[in-house]
C-alpha cells in the first residue's frame, strides 16, 4: 500500500499542485491522507466525517456529512483524501463541502476506483472491479462477514481470499472476534 501512495505523492508533485491541507474522508482517508501528508509535506492534516456504507456491501442511498472539516480551509488549496472510489458520491460530497467552506483550490486523491464510479478523483492509482480490504480495515471487515448468515460468510470469506487476505489471517481475526463476543455477551 505505501508504494501506492509513493507512487500518488509523486503523480501530484509532477501536477504542480501544492497543498495547504491534506483532507482525509473518515474513515477509510484517514491512513493514506496522513502518509500523503508526511510524503507531500503538508503543514496540516485534517478529517472529515462521510458515512455512507453500512456494513459489507450495503449501502444507503446517499452518503452524509457526519463531521465538517476539523480544520479552516478558507483560501487554501486543499487535497480530499479516499483510499478508494466506489460509487463516487462520498467524495463528490466531501469535494462539495470543502469548496463551500471557501478553499481557494480543492483536489482529489483515491488509491483505487471502480468503473462505475460517477466521480473521477484528478489522481488515482489504478482502477478496479474487485472488492479491497485495506490492512486498516481487516479485523472490521471479518466482524462484519462474521455478523452474517452461514452462506454470506462462507462466500465473503471466499471474496476475502480473492482480495489478498490469507485464509489463515483472516481465521485469527475470525477466532479473536468470537472470542471478544463470547467473553463480552
Amino acid at each position: 500500500m505505501y508504494n501506492v501512495l509513493l507512487s500518488l505523492a509523486r503523480k501530484i508533485v509532477r501536477s504542480g499542485f501544492v497543498p495547504d491541507v491534506v483532507v482525509g474522508v473518515s474513515r477509510g482517508g484517514w491512513v493514506p491522507a496522513r502518509v500523503l501528508c508526511d510524503l507531500l509535506s503538508a503543514p496540516v492534516l485534517a478529517n472529515i466525517g462521510v458515512e455512507f456504507y453500512t456494513g459489507v456491501g450495503e449501502r444507503k442511498r446517499q452518503p452524509r456529512l457526519t463531521q465538517p472539516l476539523s480544520t479552516a480551509v478558507s483560501g487554501k488549496r486543499v487535497l480530499v483524501v479516499d483510499e478508494v472510489v466506489d460509487t463516487g458520491k462520498s467524495l463528490r460530497l466531501a469535494k462539495a463541502h470543502t469548496i463551500r467552506e471557501g478553499a481557494r483550490e480543492v483536489r482529489t486523491v483515491t488509491m483505487y476506483t471502480k468503473p462505475w464510479s460517477v466521480v473521477e478523483p484528478d489522481y488515482r492509482e489504478k482502477k478496479t472491479s474487485c472488492w479491497i480490504v485495506f490492512p486498516w480495515e481487516t479485523k472490521e471487515t471479518i466482524r462484519s462477514i462474521a455478523a452474517g448468515s452461514k452462506w454470506e460468510k462462507r462466500k465473503e470469506l471466499d471474496d476475502l481470499e480473492h482480495a489478498r487476505l490469507s485464509a489463515r489471517q483472516a481465521q485469527r481475526f475470525l477466532n479473536k472476534i468470537l472470542e471478544e463476543k463470547y467473553r463480552n455477551p
